[in-house]
């Protein structure tokens, strides 16, 4: 209902100029709020309005509250953990055209897993219940993907750290995000792929191996890169 009152104004804002002017912005203002009211009065979200990346740019100022990303998580019993059960398929078919994820998880799993101290362990128990990855680890890269958010790494003697950054930043973007410094004097990224140093073990190893390479201001960096950045100011 907020939605519907926060559209119906705008469309009262711009509708003398769209209908009567020359402002282009105002008619596509319009017209986008338009699709949008008539779409929130059949009782869907702005999510899954049919709008393309540029028409909803005439409605980002607004703020929406069911066009922000939608993740609904469905904590089950141990048995029901992979393929879920009857309660995740209600939730699904009354979500399913909300354009919003789904996820199972079980809460029990989770804090049993919480209490093995060691990454093999941890791993062996998923792998006895036929599961690749923690629940919890699921959640975190499903929020990322929604969100449009990725991690790269900085590693040094003394520490390694995950550093989020938006999709699509380039190197030097990325760099800002340590220090506006790296942004304003950025020179070059060091970059390893993350599989690559899982692989190889460490940055030597993958130097020898031809697995590091040297990026410019326009390299886009990727999810799991592990980086380097050389600046000057």
């Amino acid at each position: 209902l907020k939605d519907l009152d926060t559209v119906t104004k705008r469309i009262q804002k711009v509708e003398k100029m769209a209908k009567t002017g020359n402002d282009k912005d105002a008619k596509k203002t319009y017209e986008v709020c338009s699709i949008v009211k008539s779409h929130l009065e059949s009782g869907k979200s702005v999510r899954s309005a049919p709008l393309t990346i540029e028409d909803r740019e005439f409605i980002a100022d607004l703020c929406l509250l069911t066009e922000k990303p939608v993740m609904y998580v469905c904590n089950v019993d141990e048995g029901s953990v992979i393929n879920g059960n009857a309660y995740v398929d209600q939730v699904r078919e009354i979500v399913k055209g909300e354009d919003a994820e789904v996820l199972i998880i079980s809460a029990k799993i989770e804090s049993e897993i919480a209490e093995l101290e060691s990454y093999e362990e941890r791993q062996m128990f998923l792998d006895d219940l036929g599961l690749k990855e923690s629940g919890v680890s699921r959640l975190i890269q499903l929020a990322y993907k929604l969100l449009n958010l990725a991690t790269y790494f900085t590693a040094g003697v003394q520490e390694v750290r995950a550093w989020t950054i938006t999709r699509g930043f380039t190197a030097p973007q990325a760099a800002g995000v340590i220090h506006t410094d790296f942004e304003k004097g950025f020179i070059r990224a060091e970059v390893i792929k993350y599989n690559d140093f899982i692989t190889l073990k460490s940055e030597a190893a993958c130097k020898e191996a031809g697995k590091l390479s040297v990026e410019g201001k326009s390299y886009i960096v990727e999810d799991g890169d592990i980086m380097h950045f050389r600046f000057n100011v």
